[in-house]
């Protein structure tokens, strides 16, 4: 008789993983379905080996820019195989965490290769029924590969290949100037490389606040890496073994072509019409309690579309645990939802930007805005580059804040806290920061929206200044 699991998990990455083992340590008979490795992109391809490299091309950048601070070194030798095994030394010693052995002494039933839906209630792999009370797919998504001519002839590099590259290429074209793209065109290009990033729109990262991508933006630059926005390349063509990038009436030569494109959710071979589940352009649709068109079939992570982060896919997962194994009462929230790009300076976000704030609630906005060049931390460490920038309501209420600068990914927390507890800007300013700390640019900022209420309200002021004269005639 086949075993009836409370929950299959399809797809080992995050969303899967966290599923699994909260799954098996409330107890519940839980099955897991892995095409190829657990940990998923974001272990293999994506988190951790992008942050792993973009460490080693900031020491290498410290080393060289160490007379700033009057350290003079030689220019360094960079072995980028060395580097490599960094990253794949990394991976390694995480793998661990997400290891088959790990999960089956859980008590997850393990199980690898592709498999389909025979039906809604069966998932089939190497032959064997899994018939579950729950199904969770979290399949995750692939590099998108864009329509330029002669490009698959011409061979490329995605996310999924360059964090096992033996050699540097000397010299590489980064198509697509999203996260990803910046974060290691600028790691290449601080390894040794000489990088071309080709942006299709007007500025990089165009989902930011086009203020803070030009401070990246600046900075890149600054290290040498050519930058062209509003480009498209046309056609690829291998000449004398290099290779040859159309892009408008510019010809851009080089060894290799990273690109970073997008994404594309992994649907396909799931037997997903035998299944009843619907799938639609973003990926497989889901609603509020991100339940499928079949109610307990779920979907999580970068399949569902939507936030394509780590982090939004573990708390996705979280929402499936509830929904899936208890009452299906938990809706998705997705009001406070923060990312960073890793680049040097870091840029960070929560919530709306200033255009869209001011679409939304018209003259109701306050912009407050305080610069790292005015605290001191920063200029003790040499990052006095970029500012944050806070969106609030005049009552304080906080709509978005986007911060760019040294450890912005660490410092957006504060107001995400803030954000998810429904406090008012107010409340960042009036507890207390440690000195020196570029912490403190939380404060300073949030302070702005005192200052503006005071500069624009002439009564109040009025008031102040008759109160001082007072105390002045009482001495």
């Amino acid at each position: 008789m086949a075993v009836e699991y409370d929950l299959v998990v399809i797809g080992g990455g995050s969303a899967g993983l966290v599923a699994a083992s909260a799954g098996a340590q409330l107890k519940a008979r839980v099955a897991l379905v892995e095409k190829h490795l657990l940990g998923g992109d974001c272990l293999h391809y994506g988190c951790v080996p992008s942050k792993s490299l973009i460490h080693a091309g900031q020491v290498a950048h410290h080393v060289r820019t160490g007379s700033q601070f009057g350290i003079y070194t030689s220019k360094p030798t960079i072995k980028f195989e060395e580097a490599i095994n960094h990253v794949q030394n990394v991976i390694g010693i995480i793998q661990e965490h997400d290891s088959t052995e790990r999960f089956e002494a859980l008590g997850v039933d393990v199980f690898y290769g592709s498999g389909q839906f025979t039906d809604s209630k069966t998932f089939e792999v190497n032959g064997k029924q899994l018939k579950g009370r729950n199904f969770l797919i979290s399949t995750g998504s692939r590099p998108a590969i864009p329509p330029i001519e002669g490009i698959k002839e011409a061979g490329f590099l995605t996310n999924e290949q360059v964090f096992s590259l033996k050699e540097r290429p000397d010299s590489l074209a980064v198509i697509g100037a999203g996260p990803i793209g910046c974060e290691l065109g600028q790691s290449f290009a601080r390894l040794g490389a000489e990088v071309t990033i080709i942006a299709s729109r007007d500025q990089i990262m165009p989902k930011e606040e086009p203020e803070a991508a030009a401070v990246v933006q600046k900075q890149l630059e600054t290290e040498g890496i050519r930058i062209l926005t509003k480009s498209r390349a046309k056609k690829v063509e291998v000449i004398d073994g290099k290779k040859h990038l159309y892009v408008g009436d510019q010809v851009i030569v080089v060894d290799e072509i990273l690109l970073s494109t997008g994404r594309i959710p992994n649907v396909e071979s799931l037997g997903l019409e035998a299944a009843g589940v619907e799938v639609g352009k973003a990926g497989i649709k889901v609603n509020e309690k991100l339940q499928t068109s079949v109610k307990h079939i779920y979907g999580a992570g970068d399949v569902i579309g939507g936030y394509q982060f780590t982090h939004v896919a573990g708390y996705e997962a979280a929402v499936v645990i509830q929904n899936a194994l208890f009452l299906a009462t938990k809706k998705a929230d997705y009001r406070v939802i923060p990312w960073a790009t890793f680049t040097e300076p870091e840029l960070a976000r929560v919530g709306l930007t200033e255009a869209q704030a001011k679409e939304r609630y018209g003259d109701d906005v306050a912009v407050l805005k305080h610069e790292f060049k005015d605290v001191d931390r920063a200029l003790a460490e040499a990052a006095g580059h970029g500012f944050a920038k806070f969106i609030t309501r005049q009552n304080g209420e906080i709509l978005g804040a986007h911060i760019v600068g040294p450890h912005a990914g660490e410092l957006i927390h504060e107001v995400v806290l803030a954000m998810s507890y429904k406090m008012k800007i107010g409340a960042l300013k009036s507890i207390i920061h440690i000195y020196p700390t570029l912490s403190e640019i939380n404060a300073k900022t949030a302070l702005q929206l005192t200052k503006q209420s005071y500069a624009q309200n002439d009564r109040l002021q009025n008031i102040l200044r008759g109160f001082f004269s007072w105390r002045r005639s009482l001495a």
